[in-house]
């Protein structure tokens, strides 16, 4: 009978584990990006006019249950990737929604280092093209908070047809 082999990690024979060394901070943003229901809010969330949802529209847009959402939500929120944001003003309100989620500095750094903002007209389009219940078009339209200016800016794109002249087509 063949040994066992056990097959040893570079940085661990060289004395690191493996939430340590040069590439540790990548392959653990890495990981909080690629987990499903994350990677759909996150896409939702570029998606959304405006980069604020509450939890009726992603769970809604996003096809995931409530109580899996805000399990995903906390762990965004914990890797300050997303915060929760409050419109004071509809917290006493029963037909509109008071709290939402969106991005923070810190997560539309990672969004525009790991790429993720160059979809954001793909994720409008997407977003629009939705069809949506009559309580998520409420919600969508609800007011909500501003998010920061630093935020807002990094999440903004040209909209098609947005101040631009449609080239002529040749005869």
């Amino acid at each position: 009978m063949a040994p066992l082999l056990v097959a040893e990690s570079m940085s661990e024979s060289h004395g690191e584990t493996a939430d340590s060394g040069p590439f540790a901070e990548q392959r653990r943003l890495f990981e909080l990006l690629s987990q499903d229901t994350r990677h759909l809010i996150i896409q939702e969330l570029l998606g959304h006019p405006a980069h604020l949802m509450s939890l009726a529209e992603l769970e809604y847009m996003t096809g995931k249950s409530q109580a899996a959402i805000k399990d995903q939500l906390s762990t965004l929120i914990e890797a300050d990737m997303i915060a929760r944001y409050t419109y004071e003003p509809s917290e006493d309100r029963r037909d509109l929604p008071s709290q939402f989620y969106g991005f923070t500095e810190r997560g539309v750094e990672i969004l525009h280092d790991y790429k993720y903002l160059r979809g954001l007209p793909v994720a409008r389009a997407l977003y629009e093209n939705t069809r949506k219940t009559e309580k998520v078009e409420r919600h969508e339209s609800a007011p909500r908070p501003e998010l920061p200016e630093a935020v807002a800016k990094a999440l903004k794109f040209e909209e098609p047809g947005a101040g631009t002249v449609a080239p002529e087509k040749s005869r």
